[in-house]
């Protein structure tokens, strides 16, 4: 079985000399990794880490490499860009997987959409937000696997099984695995770690513009009354409502009125008028 996995490198400081307390990936990314090496125990092709940032993304590549990752792969790229661009150009690199696990989330903006967007890319099966992976249940063997059995989270606390065919992308939460840790010796290899760079798209986030909320205009009737019976009429208390009137038409006439009293209170438009009488 051929894995994949797509880490989201992000420094939540400066991306040119990131400070390393704050760059690296999330939990969530850790867990999908743990998944991806137990799926490929089995098989004698390993797994192949993609991710995309700069050349300070490298370290976290490495540190793939001394858990067990056998190829890593940096898409050199603006992290600045929408979930569509990234999962296009994270796809060119994992189309010979029969699956590849994505974290749910990333430590930014977190909106979790690119694992659709791959699978989309990739014409491959989906699972999204996964609490658990039965790692025993596909068939060991480089050229085929069968379904994978996971288990999705729904609203209200209830739970979904499923089993996936391959390929397939699976996203999973930060609580679905730790991520083995790396011996020293392997730490220290990793140093040296080859690192493929691919080139990859660059640009920003469209620019959104974002208005305050209008609500469409209406006129309304002018108060009438006392400042005690308008007062009543705003909590529909002390009795009926006064305004109402009580009219016996033809059904022509009736609908006609109708539409003459929606103009009046400003719900309806002319323009919004219906072209017939009836």
């Amino acid at each position: 079985m051929r894995v994949g996995v797509c880490w989201k490198w992000v420094s939540l400081d400066n991306e040119i000399d990131p400070d390393r307390r704050w760059a690296g990936v999330s939990a969530a990314d850790e867990a999908a990794l743990e998944v991806a090496l137990q799926l490929a125990e089995s098989s004698s092709i390993g797994v192949t880490v993609v991710t995309l940032g700069p050349p300070a993304a490298d370290a976290v590549l490495r540190s793939a490499v001394a858990v067990g990752s056998e190829n890593v792969i940096r898409v050199d790229a603006s992290t600045e860009l929408d979930s569509h661009t990234v999962a296009t150009a994270l796809a060119t690199h994992l189309r010979s997987c029969d699956v590849v696990v994505c974290g749910d989330y990333s430590p930014d903006r977190g909106t979790g959409s690119v694992p659709a967007f791959l699978a989309d890319e990739l014409g491959a099966a989906q699972a999204l937000g996964l609490v658990s992976v039965d790692t025993g249940s596909a068939t060991a063997g480089d050229d085929a696997s069968g379904p994978i059995r996971v288990v999705r989270r729904l609203d209200g606390g209830r739970r979904e099984v499923l089993d996936v065919p391959t390929p397939a992308v699976l996203s999973v939460e930060g609580s679905v695995a730790r991520l083995r840790r790396a011996s020293l010796a392997a730490s220290l290899a990793s140093r040296s770690a080859p690192v493929t760079v691919a080139p990859g798209p660059h640009g920003r986030l469209p620019e959104t513009e974002i208005h305050p909320y209008r609500p469409r205009a209406r006129s309304l009737p002018a108060p009438t009354g006392d400042t005690l019976s308008r007062v009543r009429g705003i909590l529909d208390v002390g009795g009926g409502n006064e305004r109402a009137e009580v009219v016996t038409l033809d059904p022509p006439d009736a609908a006609r009125r109708i539409v003459d009293q929606l103009h009046e209170w400003g719900y309806l438009h002319r323009d919004d008028a219906p072209s017939g009488s009836d």
